[in-house]
């Protein structure tokens, strides 16, 4: 038996009469740049989380660099970061000029731990980063709590968050700022790079639409030095369609991360995610704790099933951020990077799979 990690031919193949009609007419159209797939997606995706402005960019990396640089931060001040992320998270804040100061997460939900992250603000900290990782909301009315009292920009990096929940308002559009990805991995993915951002900040908005053009809004009139992030057409068409189903793959998530959950409680080798009651948790990814992971990893894949890990090195540990000097620190995430584990999850999961998957544990 075969049992892939992410199986998205077997998404293309459910939705693929609208997915090639969508293509076909981006090419018969032939408008790839700036073609009317890209405001329809914008307007679209924008109402679907619920926010007042969103703005198409050419992949996630981009997203959260274009909106470091719109705030506007204190040079070189500090922005704080989650030590268990991708590298992006991190990286687009060194690359901007800033400095990352790495939090601790917490052991149920992974995402920043609030009592970790009060000690970590001083007169140098401008931001902090709330990833929502793999799919679970960060606690975000203590972390706007911290934004008030301290006068601190929240970015919102929902990368793997699409369509998640914060006591019934939908990321992206509760801090400052949201950063988004769509590559084809992510819950909503395109079939290339492509990202986003989402703000309720009409002028931070324009801000960001002028960073990511060149500097501009019309043509030629170049108010400063920006970039080129763009969405382009095909992939916009793309995530239009794949919007429609978005919702569908996200409920099937959710009842095959119970299933697991049902099926695997009784392991005790194993540590289960765990869900805050104030959330909506979309499920990007299904990560257990084990200090048995190779073993674990390696049985599996024997028996055909593929596995992740997210991530094997705590972003403090990194060569990369060895300038930070915090890789000896001690806390969770600087520990727990060794027993992390995704077990296999997507939107057109079967269930069948996940007993299979519990007798070769």
């Amino acid at each position: 038996m075969k049992i892939k990690f992410l199986d998205l031919h077997e998404q293309y193949l459910s939705i693929k009469e609208n997915i090639d009609k969508t293509i076909f007419d981006v090419i018969n159209d032939s408008a790839f740049i700036g073609g009317s797939s890209i405001e329809a997606f914008q307007e679209k995706f924008k109402n679907y989380q619920d926010v007042n402005y969103f703005l198409g960019v050419g992949n996630g990396t981009d997203a959260l660099e274009i909106a470091i640089e719109a705030l506007d931060l204190p040079k070189r001040s500090e922005i704080i970061v989650p030590a268990n992320s991708f590298i992006s998270s991190a990286e687009a804040v060194s690359r901007m000029g800033f400095r990352a100061v790495f939090c601790d997460v917490n052991p149920d939900d992974y995402t920043i731990n609030i009592e970790d992250l009060k000690k970590r603000i001083n007169k140098n900290t401008s931001a902090i980063v709330a990833v929502h990782l793999y799919g679970h909301p960060c606690q975000m009315r203590s972390l706007l709590n911290l934004a008030d009292e301290y006068s601190l920009k929240i970015i919102e990096d929902c990368a793997q968050a699409h369509g998640a929940e914060f006591e019934g308002k939908k990321v992206g559009g509760i801090g400052h700022i949201g950063c988004w990805s769509f590559y084809p991995g992510k819950n909503l993915g395109a079939y290339g790079d492509a990202g986003g951002i989402s703000t309720n900040d009409e002028n931070l908005f324009l801000k960001c639409k002028k960073i990511a053009n060149h500097g501009r809004l019309s043509k030629y009139n170049h108010e400063f030095e920006g970039r080129n992030s763009r969405l382009d057409n095909l992939q916009a068409a793309i995530l239009n369609v794949k919007l429609d189903y978005l919702e569908e793959w996200t409920d099937h998530r959710i009842i095959v991360a119970d299933e697991y959950i049902s099926c695997l409680k009784d392991i005790n080798e194993l540590t289960l995610p765990k869900t805050s009651s104030s959330v909506k948790h979309v499920f990007h990814l299904f990560v257990v704790r084990t200090s048995n992971r190779e073993a674990i990893k390696s049985k599996l894949l024997d028996a055909g099933v593929e596995t992740g890990i997210h991530y094997p090195i705590a972003l403090p540990k990194l060569k990369a951020f060895n300038y930070l000097d915090q890789a000896n620190e001690k806390g969770f995430a600087w520990v727990s990077d060794k027993e992390l584990l995704s077990l296999p999850i997507h939107g057109n999961f079967k269930l069948t799979n996940i007993k299979y998957i519990r007798e070769n544990l």
